[in-house]
């Protein structure tokens, strides 16, 4: 994992973003800063769907988008909801060590044997992998979240824009090397 960055204390919070919502969600998170009162969003976090994830934050302090592998590519009205009518400026990235969504191809059978578990027709439950898998694919955790922060930085210009990974086996955030 050499493009990770700990943030174990204020001075290794990148400088792009240590005054603002992305730099407050670090401190909330990993270094335990007392939770302040937020009365409306401050940020957009985009977050795989796992549910080993769980981020210490203010009540109201963020929208969160959840989708397989952080990819908010199906999500973007929503992004643009957030931003639009939420008046957020800053998005927070979030990928995940150990994501499904890395190597999909390699849980055909596990998908397929489920769906049929649930009263799927096999057909068409290899049908559906077939269709959807190469869609949320995402090759690599860290640069999957890379290229979409580079993407959502293209599309939303004046937005500041943080990749970052969620470690699960330690539940700490780590800003990304760029």
């Amino acid at each position: 994992m050499r493009r990770l960055r700990a943030v174990d204390a204020e001075s290794d919070i990148p400088s792009a973003y240590s005054r603002g919502p992305i730099g407050d969600l670090l401190r909330f998170h990993n270094l335990g800063f007392p939770l302040r009162e937020v009365q409306q969003a401050e940020l957009l976090i985009g977050m795989c769907m796992d549910n080993r994830k769980s981020l210490r934050i203010p009540d109201n302090f963020a929208f969160i988008l959840r989708a397989g592998g952080a990819n908010l590519r199906y999500s973007e009205f929503k992004v643009s909801y957030a931003v639009a009518v939420g008046g957020v400026r800053h998005i927070a990235l979030i990928g995940h060590t150990e994501c499904g969504m890395v190597n999909l191809i390699a849980r055909q059978g596990l998908i397929v044997e489920g769906l049929v578990a649930v009263g799927w027709d096999r057909e068409a439950a290899e049908q559906h992998f077939l269709h959807f898998a190469p869609m949320f694919e995402i090759g690599n955790e860290i640069d999957f979240v890379f290229s979409e922060a580079k993407r959502l930085r293209v599309r939303y210009p004046r937005l500041i824009v943080a990749p970052l990974i969620y470690k699960v086996s330690d539940n700490r955030l780590y800003a990304l090397e760029e």
